[in-house]
């Protein structure tokens, strides 16, 4: 099994084929969207470029304003927050848990204002967070809730595909992946009116487009009486090219998620009888789709760097480590946001004294492990040398 594989190529020649052509741009775009949208059984699919614009948007759509405050939690890759603000919302940051690595209800409860217009959740690693729970608040204060699943295709919660809870769901086509492109991004709802504005706002603002409709016709565009652009719009959609290896991705989920989840338990079975490695909990009812494996080491037995380097010395592929805490990163400290905090919208919030003591716990000690291996030997491998690093240590 290769990563990309003969379908892939062979949509990217449908696209050459067509030259560019007016006719045939935007047609592999809409395939990949209404097989993404059977896929996860929702009404709508909106690709857009990658998986940032795609959070952008969908706060856009939320009617999210300047001002207005969104949570999101500290530990994962700071582009959560960072399109909380190019939407001019203010990120609101919620602990996690100790052991699941995740957002919870209980603390995102603890920091929501009057202020307070959405939720980002994020599925890191592959594990979604309490959904119900979530949504019960969100209902209760009337928040609207986006689901970040970069990380997580294909898993599932209580028997229900996660990127079903939320009023939207996010998935990145970046390299890393489960599913890629290279980059892109889409977002998918069961909600006709925030559909609509997804498209045009991603669409230049076209007044010709709606969630199921992705193209301005040529009677249109030929008229010099047509009025375009309705409403404020970004340049976010996805070019052919993207869509074309996104679609054969999307038609072979099952498949890549399923190799990444056999490289993770490679890693499990080395991993169970370790007392001072701590995997990510999974509990009762969830699925994992393992875009990564994690480990929670203990760094009064092992320091980190000490880890890794036995582990790379071993001839293991690398050990990433947890993201810096997004309120912890200079551009958050220093208030760095492009003379949007010129506005007076972050005046009131000093991310210098925020405290998320969980995750302020976890990021130094969390081991990041690269499950895309797509033939099994080579994921056997890497744990056999995490086994050999365990050993090295003592159990």
């Amino acid at each position: 099994m290769n990563r990309v594989e003969k379908k892939e190529r062979a949509y990217i020649q449908e696209v050459l084929n067509g030259q560019f052509s007016s006719a045939s741009t935007y047609q592999m775009v809409t395939r990949l969207e209404q097989t993404f949208a059977d896929k996860f059984q929702v009404k709508h699919a909106i690709a857009m470029v990658n998986g940032t614009a795609t959070l952008h948007m969908a706060l856009e759509a939320a009617g999210v304003e300047p001002g207005d405050e969104v949570i999101c939690p500290p530990l994962t890759m700071s582009s959560t927050s960072i399109a909380v603000l190019q939407a001019n919302a203010v990120p609101v940051f919620a602990d996690v848990d100790k052991d699941t690595f995740l957002i919870t209800a209980e603390h995102i409860e603890k920091v929501i204002t009057k202020k307070t217009k959405a939720i980002i959740t994020v599925s890191l690693y592959g594990l979604a967070p309490q959904m119900k729970e979530i949504m019960e608040i969100a209902e209760k204060n009337q928040i609207t809730v986006v689901e970040d699943n970069a990380e997580c295709y294909g898993a599932y919660q209580e028997c229900k595909l996660v990127g079903t809870f939320g009023h939207m769901a996010s998935y990145s086509f970046q390299s890393s992946k489960h599913l890629t492109a290279g980059e892109g991004g889409i977002v998918i709802t069961d909600n006709d009116e925030l559909a609509d504005r997804l498209r045009r706002y991603s669409g230049l603002g076209y007044a010709g487009i709606s969630g199921k409709k992705g193209r301005i016709t040529k009677d249109d565009i030929q008229s010099p009486d047509y009025e375009r652009h309705v409403v404020l719009g970004w340049n976010y959609r996805m070019a052919d090219l993207c869509a074309a290896v996104a679609l054969g991705q999307t038609e072979r989920m099952e498949e890549l998620v399923e190799a990444r989840c056999k490289a993770a338990a490679c890693y499990e079975e080395q991993a169970a009888a370790c007392e001072w490695l701590h995997p990510q909990l999974v509990k009762d009812g969830n699925i994992h789709s393992y875009w990564t494996y994690v480990l929670r080491l203990d760094i009064e037995k092992v320091g980190w760097h000490e880890f890794r380097r036995k582990y790379l010395e071993l001839g293991g592929d690398g050990i990433y480590a947890a993201w810096r805490l997004s309120y912890q990163e200079p551009m958050f400290r220093n208030k760095f946001f492009l003379n949007r905090e010129k506005l007076g919208l972050y005046d009131s919030y000093d991310y210098n004294s925020v405290h998320c003591e969980n995750a302020e716990f976890l990021q130094p000690r969390l081991l990041q492990f690269k499950t895309n291996y797509y033939n099994l030997e080579d994921a056997e491998r890497q744990a056999d040398i995490l086994r050999k690093t365990i050993a090295y240590y003592g159990k």
